[in-house]
């Protein structure tokens, strides 16, 4: 048996707007097969998918999306100016990340590319 990775789901009173701003940050689409209950984004680079409920769970989300990018200060202020709202600068010179919260207020982080790859020193 193998478990592979088939999507990242997230909760929301209202779904299709979140569906919507998430595509365009990931460069997706959104499918709607369940009538704006269970909406999907897919062609970016997971599967995500976005389920109507009545009460959402409450506090900090236990897990988030860690993205990369080839231009993190960039990326970081082209999320913020679409919705996002920035939570923290992290890091230091070998490795930066930046967390930041979704229009719904999911977190999310975002880091450099090449410094997500690079082998770590000892």
């Amino acid at each position: 048996m193998t478990l592979r990775l088939g999507m990242v789901n997230f909760d929301s009173r209202d779904p299709a707007p979140l569906a919507r701003w998430w595509a365009e940050q990931v460069g997706g689409e959104v499918a709607d097969p369940y009538g704006g209950s269970f909406l999907l984004v897919t062609g970016g680079p997971i599967t995500l998918a976005f389920q109507q409920v009545g009460d959402p769970t409450p506090g900090k989300n236990k897990v988030h999306l860690d993205l990369t990018t080839d231009d993190l200060d960039g990326e970081v202020e082209r999320l913020v100016s679409a919705g996002a709202t920035l939570v923290e600068r992290r890091g230091d010179d070998s490795f930066r990340w930046v967390t930041l919260t979704d229009p719904d207020g999911n977190e999310f982080c975002v880091a450099d590319q090449a410094e997500a790859e690079a082998p770590a020193s000892t």
